[in-house]
């Protein structure tokens, strides 16, 4: 993805020794705080040396079943973001992009534990990777143990950038096609779907800085611009143009966004001509 704003999926913005000297002095305190918790810190944070050792266990923690159980799970992803550091890059961003935006989030170390919209992203970026590597069964795969565990279903050829939160990501669904630029807001029971049985480029193409309020269907091959807003609850079937608010079903425009950047900004409020409704 290009750079957006003054955020980038690079290691000028994703600072992963910071990040993880950081989780590391969170999981520490929670270690000493919270005895039943000091197992699941120890084996994911404590014990590990870096930000990505930390993340595959983790998501092999969740994602291990009896057909693919952690011994087998776990060094498969710790070699993806072993051959592909880009990937553990993209991950801190989303993590920093929950920490950062969502007001309910007290740590980054939050997230990484108990976030499953970031875990169903980190997830995807591991089968994305291996749909591209033409391992696409094994991707199918983790796709649908992803859609299980985290209740979201996101293709793993879709195209998605980094700085993404995926707020509560209950029943968020992203289409094979579909395309999500970097610093993206994301609440929940969003669909970016198709119309039909069409092939080929068939799903939406969101630009960087959109806001997509809860239960907002973005349907077809339609581009939401840059720092536009989708109000909660509508049904997008056409193009929205950058820095404008829409609403409804069908969506249609009611006005400019406001904010600079909608999705850093997080404010649902629709701007209806100019007046908060």
């Amino acid at each position: 993805m290009q750079e957006n704003g003054t955020k980038l999926c690079g290691g000028e913005a994703a600072n992963l020794e910071n990040l993880w000297a950081k989780l590391r002095v969170e999981a520490a305190r929670v270690h000493r705080e919270e005895e039943g918790l000091r197992a699941l810190v120890d084996d994911v944070v404590l014990s590990r040396g870096s930000f990505a050792e930390a993340l595959s266990v983790r998501l092999s923690r969740r994602l291990a079943r009896e057909d693919m159980p952690r011994e087998a799970i776990e060094p498969l992803i710790v070699d993806i973001f072993t051959k592909h550091e880009s990937i553990a890059r993209a991950c801190s961003r989303d993590l920093l992009a929950m920490f950062e935006r969502d007001p309910a989030c007290f740590s980054p170390l939050e997230p990484l534990l108990f976030f499953k919209g970031f875990m169903a992203l980190s997830t995807y970026r591991v089968s994305h990777q291996l749909w591209k590597d033409g391992r696409r069964w094994l991707a199918l795969y983790l796709q649908s143990i992803s859609s299980e565990v985290f209740s979201t279903d996101i293709h793993p050829a879709a195209t998605i950038g980094c700085g993404i939160l995926l707020d509560h990501a209950t029943s968020f669904v992203v289409g094979e096609t579909a395309i999500i630029e970097d610093d993206v807001s994301i609440l929940h029971e969003v669909t970016l779907g198709g119309t039909g049985k069409d092939t080929g480029a068939r799903h939406p193409i969101i630009r960087s800085g959109v806001l997509i309020g809860a239960g907002a269907k973005i349907l077809g091959r339609v581009e939401i611009g840059t720092h536009a807003k989708v109000g909660a609850g509508s049904v997008v079937l056409n193009d929205v143009p950058p820095h404008t608010t829409v609403a409804g079903v069908p969506a249609v425009i009611v006005g400019e966004a406001r904010e600079l950047n909608p999705a850093l900004e997080m404010n649902q409020k629709l701007d209806c001509r100019g007046a908060d409704i």
